[in-house]
């Protein structure tokens, strides 16, 4: 049978929860105008971004990848977490047994107040910058915007009919050398690179522990599942996991087909986070108006 679809049958559900996990894609941050990158035009000029988010791929081409991440970093700053960023640190501030697992880097939920000990950045932030050598430095929540002054075709504002000549594939990109990028001031020899897990890195083992020591302490009443198909691991183990140890499944999605799967006692309910995850959470968090303020 399909999943329930009942806002109010949800808010009784929640009512009554005491362990619940968000795990948030970037679905989340759509309405703060943040791309996906997924479906039709989910390309960076003519690069599919997930081919420059590689360690492979900074050797190839640092000054490339960085440009990208550079716009990333100056679109971040640029936007304002919505009202599902703020709805969910709502429901962090009044239930002490959440824990949000975000998959976005960019830095929006801890903007909406969203309590840092609730809350775990699976693929880390777009906002830190680390050596690439690996020599242990790191600069966390570095807002230059630029990163370097090389970068500043990265951090340019056009009028929202103009298209920006970074992102339009047939303006050539602007030639910046190795030396002009970042490097790292501690060991002087390798460069900066963003903050964030690329492909084929290991996410953080500490904080993966503590994760999983979380899951481990009771049961879990539901696992929310926001604005992302929840795949790759290890969302997709977090999901299964949560299942596993009775939780109901909660869906937000605009994609219709990400009901599919869920069992006649879950929830999907299809549509944007910052519209629906206020109305889940009313009857916790109270009214939100438009601003993402409780009212």
């Amino acid at each position: 049978m399909a999943p329930r679809t009942s806002i109010a049958d949800f808010r009784n559900f929640l009512s009554s929860s005491n362990r619940i996990v968000a795990l948030c894609g970037a679905g989340l941050s759509a309405a703060s105008g943040l791309p996906t990158f997924r479906g039709a035009g989910g390309l960076w000029r003519t690069h599919s971004p997930t081919s420059l988010a590689t360690p492979d791929a900074f050797e190839d081409d640092p000054a490339l990848v960085w440009l990208f991440y550079a716009w990333r970093k100056h679109m971040a700053i640029k936007a304002s977490p919505n009202r599902g960023h703020y709805a969910l640190a709502e429901l962090a501030k009044r239930r002490e047994n959440f824990l949000c697992l975000t998959q976005n880097v960019d830095g929006l939920s801890p903007r909406a107040g969203h309590p840092d000990a609730q809350l775990r950045a699976l693929h880390g932030s777009i906002l830190d910058v680390k050596c690439f050598n690996e020599c242990g430095y790191v600069d966390k929540n570095n807002l230059d915007d630029p990163v370097c002054p090389a970068l500043a075709p990265a951090a340019e504002d056009y009028p929202s009919n103009e298209t920006l000549p970074l992102l339009d594939p047939n303006v050539p990109l602007p030639s910046i050398n190795v030396e002009d990028l970042p490097h790292c001031p501690n060991c002087k020899t390798g460069l900066l690179r963003p903050g964030v897990v690329w492909f084929g890195e290991s996410l953080d083992f500490a904080m993966l522990d503590e994760v999983d020591s979380w899951f481990r302490q009771a049961p879990i009443d539901v696992i929310l599942v926001i604005g992302t198909a929840a795949v790759v691991n290890p969302a997709a183990r977090y999901v299964d996991k949560a299942r596993r140890m009775g939780a109901m499944v909660v869906v937000v999605n605009p994609d219709p087909s990400s009901g599919a799967g869920l069992s006649r006692g879950d929830f999907f309910f299809q549509g944007d986070a910052s519209a629906i995850l206020p109305q889940l959470f009313e009857d916790i968090i109270g009214k939100m108006d438009e601003a993402g303020r409780i009212v």
